[in-house]
């Protein structure tokens, strides 16, 4: 019987940060889902609505890898009252070969937040301007500061302007990531005035009405929607994403399913919209000049959380064997 590993999060946190290793990990993954054969379910969810959580279930398999991973996250978003972080979750690692569990990583939704943010990354670096400086973040919560962390290693980041509907926890955002990335940061009045003085907005709320409008859209904007993965989320009018040059989603059925294409699933609107692999793949082109309004819905996807896992799990076996030949 093989021993499965187990690895908490203290020992995943110390061997994984968000850096451009982890940003090309997760941007070969989305290149995957155009290149290669990929078995990627359909999201599987439990809605828990008297605590304003949910549960969700991703597993993707990669034609040809040894392995592949199942993801429990879970948000539950009345958890800060409670003095606890909103996500949590873990993955099990299986053999492609024979089921058997490989390592089951208790990250408690870590892994779930840097793969997150480096989908973001990898957004950015594909359809904003290259020459961004100001970052618009909408949300204060953990994947508002783990997105803006990832932002920096593809954009020369200046000044980030940010909204949150509570004035302390903007201000604590303020306060952390300043210190954090030595980068000002502005706390402003409404998500408009976020979206108007921005070159790049993100936006990191479980919203259920739409908070960016169609007419606050300006030339040369790029908007990463990233809260939108349940059918009751919506972060962007119907009308902003019509207005789009250019509208991209990591998967085109979930998009139209938990994202921000339910609102406006017209023929034409669906017709042309691009994924993210399509793009990093070289398939079709991102942002083509200055001038663009480019949007990108990200609803989360099992090859990411496959390509996280794999990849921790390499480093950490590593390390065991380090270790090992230590003693």
């Amino acid at each position: 019987m093989r021993v499965i590993r187990l690895f908490d999060r203290d020992q995943i946190d110390r061997v994984i940060q968000i850096n451009r290793d982890v940003i090309d990990v997760i941007e070969d993954a989305f290149t995957l889902l155009s290149t290669k054969k990929v078995e990627m379910p359909p999201i599987m969810r439990v809605d828990i609505p008297e605590h304003h959580g949910e549960v969700d279930i991703k597993s993707a398999y990669i034609a040809g890898y040894d392995s592949f991973a199942v993801k429990l996250s879970t948000g539950f978003f009345n958890n800060p009252n409670l003095g606890l972080p909103s996500a949590n979750g873990m993955m099990i690692l299986l053999s492609a070969e024979t089921g058997e569990p490989k390592a089951v990583l208790a990250d408690n939704g870590l892994l779930t937040d840097i793969r997150t943010a480096a989908a973001g990354a990898v957004a950015a670096r594909h359809l904003s301007r290259e020459d961004s400086r100001i970052a618009g973040v909408i949300g204060t919560g953990a994947q508002a500061r783990y997105q803006l962390e990832a932002l920096t290693h593809v954009r020369t980041i200046e000044h980030v302007l940010v909204y949150g509907r509570k004035i302390e926890k903007a201000q604590q955002y303020k306060e952390d990531m300043e210190m954090q990335l030595g980068i000002p940061v502005e706390i402003c009045s409404s998500p408009e005035e976020v979206v108007a003085g921005s070159d790049l907005v993100i936006t990191t709320t479980p919203s259920t009405e739409p908070i960016i409008k169609a007419e606050w859209l300006h030339a040369g904007l790029h908007i990463t929607a990233m809260g939108s993965d349940a059918e009751h989320k919506q972060e962007l009018e119907a009308e902003a994403v019509r207005a789009a040059d250019l509208f991209v989603c990591d998967v085109k059925s979930q998009s139209q399913r938990l994202g921000e294409l339910r609102g406006c699933l017209d023929s034409d609107t669906v017709n042309r919209a691009i994924e993210l692999g399509e793009i990093t793949a070289g398939q079709q082109k991102g942002r083509t000049h200055l001038g663009q309004i480019t949007i990108c819905d990200l609803t989360g996807t099992g090859v990411q959380d496959t390509a996280i896992a794999r990849h921790v799990f390499q480093i950490l076996h590593l390390q065991e064997d380090d270790e090992s030949e230590r003693y």
